[in-house]
């Protein structure tokens, strides 16, 4: 039975990966043409504001979620348990609803700028905000958590014996935090910068809104404005490969360090206590923070959607709204449930094949999820036309059967998110120890009472998890949505994107601030697992 179930693992994993396996094969047939039309337009351009933003953001957010990860392990302040975990907050907000609503507040005609130049005069300078400054900005407020995350419980596992013997030979705190504890936790904050880098490959609507062309936007402006398919999946194959050299990079960096701690249980840092003005800065910069990240937008979001219910600005956005909701709830939860099922049958598999093949075939099939957006789009959309013209001919009626439906849109999100849910799965599945299964069936426990009696208590709650994640990413889901959404189907994503890019703020607000509200709810399942020491799927 090995050999059975490691042919239907590898099979599975095939299947998720032949998208992105597509587009790697597109670097056998690259268009040297095409390349240098690409060169002598917009590619250059292209090139330098990707790296300019990644960055940026990179930067920014090791800063920032470094910073404030090491405020709230190595000090004590009133209010710090707290916004410890409301830090984490902005990663409810997906980063075209916080870009939006920057540029309304802080545009040119937007009410901050117009009352400065009614206090100060017409010439009152203002930084610009359609920039790549600007648009940094906004992606390092709501992606630092990710840093933050990792900093925090890279610092929480260090030793305090080691961090003591530095004071003791003179160190002081802060020369012991950046001597000594910075490059303990090095491996955790590479991860953290890698994960933001892959997100800021990923996003084009933010970018789109302050005028930033990356290889993203380039993607999609050749896509959808000039319908240039050849053209867009060179550029497709580009961001892979900047995507792939990304990871390569973090598993260089992770590889060639070695770190340990000294002893078996570990004796935290006690944080120091943080009294008058010193305890009020440190709060008041964690408030600053979040509420820049997540308390301002939040804020104006129900503004507006309360301004938006009494005088609609679109009259017709009432007969819509309902149907972009049900929608949305049904493509998240189908997708939730497709993905939870499928990973579930691939950490089940991977157990019962183990060795050097479930590795493999588990790491390519998960290996989707840092890929960007329009990375698996391209992919996906390439290889349901090739499936469509082998299985049904290349009649123009026959060859879209799979491309541009339902079925191609949820295989798209298995792709994109299986390893959201393989985490949870993986974890789950790892708790039914063989021994609890021969207990049972000594027992005289059949089949049945053993799924239903221990299989089904110990991985609801992982699976649950793993669902949930994958709901609200479905529902935040922008470029994939965009690509392969059956004709007439929109999501309340899509209505956000493209109420904004018309500068419709506040009828924006409403489906903006539903996305938000469901965001908020992985939050609180890390948040969870981080007071129950578990690792975060």
């Amino acid at each position: 039975m090995g050999y059975v179930y490691r042919l239907l693992l590898i099979g599975l994993a095939v299947v998720i990966m032949a998208p992105l396996l597509l587009v790697a094969a597109n670097l056998l047939r690259l268009d040297a043409t095409n390349w240098v039309h690409l060169w002598e337009t917009r590619l250059p351009d292209m090139l330098l504001q990707t790296t300019l933003l990644v960055v940026a953001v990179g930067a920014g957010t090791l800063a920032l979620g470094t910073g404030l990860a090491w405020l709230v392990s190595a000090y004590r302040f009133p209010g710090c348990g707290v916004v410890s975990w409301l830090l984490v907050l902005p990663l409810a907000m997906p980063s075209y609803v916080l870009g939006f609503v920057f540029m309304a507040t802080f545009d040119y005609a937007g009410p901050v700028q117009t009352t400065l130049r009614a206090w100060f005069g017409p010439e009152t300078w203002f930084p610009e905000v359609r920039s790549i400054g600007g648009a940094a900005l906004v992606l390092t407020l709501v992606w630092y958590p990710y840093v933050y995350l990792l900093a925090r419980a890279a610092f929480a596992e260090q030793s305090s014996v080691t961090f003591d013997a530095a004071r003791a030979m003179g160190l002081s705190r802060a020369g012991a935090f950046i001597r000594l504890v910075l490059p303990l936790a090095r491996p955790s904050l590479v991860a953290g910068v890698t994960l933001v880098a892959l997100e800021t490959l990923t996003d084009f609507a933010t970018v789109r809104y302050f005028n930033v062309m990356t290889l993203s936007e380039g993607i999609f402006r050749v896509w959808e404005g000039m319908m240039d398919r050849d053209t867009a999946m060179q550029l497709t194959t580009l961001l892979l490969l900047v995507a792939l050299g990304l990871i390569l990079l973090e598993r260089s960096l992770r590889g060639q360090a070695r770190y340990t701690q000294a002893g078996g249980a570990v004796q935290r840092m006690q944080p120091t206590p943080l009294r008058g003005w010193r305890a009020a800065a440190a709060l008041g910069v964690c408030l600053l923070v979040l509420a820049l990240a997540f308390g301002l937008p939040a804020s104006q979001l129900i503004a507006w959607t309360v301004a938006e219910t009494r005088q609609p600005t679109l009259p017709t956005a009432d007969g819509v709204a309902w149907r972009y909701i049900g929608v949305t709830l049904a493509l998240a939860g189908g997708a939730a449930l497709l993905t939870t099922l499928v990973a579930l049958l691939l950490a089940v598999l991977g157990r019962l094949e183990g060795g050097r093949w479930q590795r493999i075939a588990v790491r390519l099939a998960t290996s989707g999820y840092a890929m960007p957006g329009a990375v698996v789009g391209v992919g996906v959309l390439t290889f349901l036309a090739t499936v469509d013209r082998a299985l049904f001919g290349d009649e123009l009626s026959a060859a879209l059967v799979l491309t541009g439906s339902l079925t191609g849109l949820l295989y798209a999100y298995l792709v994109r998110f299986l390893a959201v849910a393989y985490s949870s799965a993986d974890a789950s599945v790892e708790k039914v120890t063989p021994r609890m299964v021969e207990a049972a069936r000594c027992l005289g426990a059949g089949r049945g009472r053993i799924l239903w009696h221990i299989h089904t208590p110990l991985v609801r709650a992982g699976l649950l998890a793993g669902a949930i994640l994958v709901f609200v990413d479905v529902m935040k889901e922008l470029p994939v949505t965009l690509m392969l959404r059956p004709f007439g189907m929109d999501t309340l994503a899509i209505w956000t994107y493209m109420l904004a890019a018309e500068s419709y703020w506040q009828a924006a607000a409403i489906p903006a601030l539903l996305i938000v509200l469901a965001g908020v709810a992985p939050v609180a399942v890390l948040v969870r697992a981080g007071e129950r020491g578990r690792v975060v799927p």
